[in-house]
């Protein structure tokens, strides 16, 4: 019953942010965007008591994304660049630590299936950073060219990581699916986020970058708790 209770206060507070950025009202996505990361944490931790390494890692991931939160959003509150890259910085480490999570122990899936998925997800990356990288350039922040493209390195490695779950014998399919599906979310919203900063603004792109963002992390938990809980 507290795990219901906790994971519709998780739904409750993510879709309270994604209103308040649609209607703009800053104070209560102040709230309401880091309680969401705060809730999810404390499902994680009732749910699966870090009883597993990877559920360690998993909640290291979500501490470091509740800092990003906080970084970019004093960023956005001062129209200020100062606090983007402690925020780039944090969400790096989430993916380092989602990685690691997703890779213990370690499995062995198919060769085959990992270049060739690896391959694909790199000229995608390659193509997208491509752009970006030309945005940050035009806008006179070549500090950040480099922090963006080890950001893109780490996300698309995160990325591959939670795909490769589907073709490992270890992994459960519904935890894999959820995983892979949480990435792709995860990436998506980055996508987004960087589009919408570096290129071009995006109709409704925060909106949609939040709603991507808080479903990707949703995803990506509960399928660890799945693979890795009690």
């Amino acid at each position: 019953m507290l795990t219901l209770l906790l994971f519709l206060a998780i739904l409750v507070a993510a879709v309270a942010d994604w209103v308040a950025v649609a209607k703009g009202w800053k104070k209560i996505e102040y709230i309401a965007k880091p309680i969401t990361m705060v809730f999810l944490f404390g499902c994680l931790a009732l749910v699966g008591g870090f009883s597993t390494t990877p559920l360690m890692f998993f909640g290291l991931g979500i501490f470091f994304s509740l800092a990003g939160d906080i970084f970019l959003m004093i960023s956005y509150a001062s129209f200020s660049d100062r606090w983007f890259l402690p925020g780039l910085a944090a969400f790096l480490l989430a993916h380092v630590a989602y990685i690691i999570g997703l890779n213990l122990p370690l499995g062995e899936p198919s060769l085959l299936w990992a270049i060739g998925i690896g391959v694909i997800l790199a000229m995608t990356a390659a193509r997208l950073l491509r752009r970006i990288l030309a945005g940050v350039r035009e806008k006179g922040l070549p500090r950040l060219v480099f922090p963006v493209v080890a950001y893109g390195t780490v996300i698309t490695l995160m990325l591959l990581s939670a795909i490769l779950t589907i073709y490992r014998v270890d992994w459960k399919t519904s935890a894999s699916g959820l995983v892979s599906v949480g990435a792709i979310l995860f990436y998506t919203s980055d996508i987004i986020l960087a589009w919408n900063k570096f290129v071009r603004p995006i109709r409704n792109g925060r909106v949609m970058n939040i709603v991507a963002y808080h479903l990707g992390q949703i995803a990506l938990i509960i399928g660890a708790l799945v693979q890795f809980g009690k």
